[in-house]
């Protein structure tokens, strides 16, 4: 990855709702555009993610997601309201961020959760996205959803039971992230606690395997980050992501002409691999790499995917 670097500028954007959306611009002011959409939902932005990109040829734009990061207000608060927390709001958050920034068109690149962010942000406003780079491939559908939180545990049954059991009894065969939702929004600071520690156990259990990623990438963050991130991902997972099913993919006929590149760990547990090869088969300019040593938290051979599919969108030097 290319060396750290410090932004030149930041600051917070009023989104309405009451949401104060963190933002930062690094690298050529005069370079082209391009956005990072994080994971989680609910994980912010870190520094890492501005060294994927040459600083000499791109624009650089990171921003904090609604209620988590640096972006106000945090959902570690038990009070903070997170109905005007949605995919939807999100898409629009961007928006007027670009509009902010005065960005005709930028290069969106992100993982994860990032990739649904990003898709509907795409299929939103094709006219507004030069190419996308996306890694660890999703599209936040409730049969993945059912996937990460119920069908994993065949893999890992101990971990899966203890995971089923932090929630009550009569919900453990039910919607479990709409369990967790519930048992974050508990006013008892004890209940959260436990809630996000048997929550993001589960987390670090589905990434386990993966001898050259990350390990505890989930649990390995401040508290009150820690206490956002569940609460935030329980949020949107209970709901589906309040899309429709299959959405994502099936209107990604509307990407046709955005250059997109793909990157998939073989090893993926949590995203397996057949999201992302569904969906280069319905975009016509996305092109798949999979990256045969990685799973969801990557590896230095990702690493380097990431930066040869960047580099190759820069352009010349500015």
């Amino acid at each position: 990855m290319y060396p750290p670097i410090e932004p030149y500028d930041h600051g917070h954007l009023d989104v309405g709702d009451g949401h104060l959306v963190y933002w930062e611009v690094c690298g050529n002011p005069a370079g082209k555009p391009a956005l990072v959409v994080h994971g989680g939902p609910g994980s912010g932005c870190t520094p890492g993610q501005r060294r994927g990109f040459d600083p000499e040829r791109y624009r650089i734009i990171l921003f904090d997601q609604r209620n988590c990061g640096r972006s106000l207000p945090h959902a570690s608060d038990p009070e903070v309201d997170l109905a005007t927390n949605t995919t939807h709001h999100l898409v629009a958050d961007m928006e007027r961020l670009r509009e902010h920034l005065g960005v005709d068109r930028w290069l969106l690149y992100g993982g994860s959760w990032g990739s649904t962010l990003m898709l509907a942000y795409a299929e939103a406003h094709p006219e507004r996205v030069s190419e996308m780079v996306i890694t660890g491939v999703t599209m936040t559908r409730r049969s993945e959803i059912d996937w990460l939180y119920r069908g994993v545990g065949r893999f890992f049954p101990e971990q899966w039971q203890r995971f089923r059991m932090g929630v009550p009894e009569d919900q453990r065969d039910g919607d479990l992230p709409a369990a967790y939702a519930r048992l974050m929004a508990d006013p008892d600071p004890a209940v959260r606690a436990r809630a996000t520690y048997d929550w993001t156990a589960w987390e670090d259990t589905v990434i386990s395997l993966e001898v050259n990623g990350a390990p505890n990438a989930y649990s390995d963050r401040p508290s009150a980050a820690l206490q956002a991130l569940v609460r935030i991902c329980a949020h949107y997972f209970s709901n589906g992501a309040w899309l429709e099913e299959g959405a994502l993919l099936r209107d990604a006929y509307k990407l046709a002409g955005i250059p997109g590149v793909l990157i998939h760990g073989r090893f993926d547990l949590g995203g397996p691999l057949e999201n992302a090869w569904q969906l280069a088969q319905a975009w016509p300019d996305a092109r798949l790499v999979v990256v045969d040593d990685s799973g969801h938290t990557g590896s230095d051979t990702m690493r380097k995917e990431i930066r040869a599919a960047l580099d190759g969108f820069a352009g010349p030097p500015v």
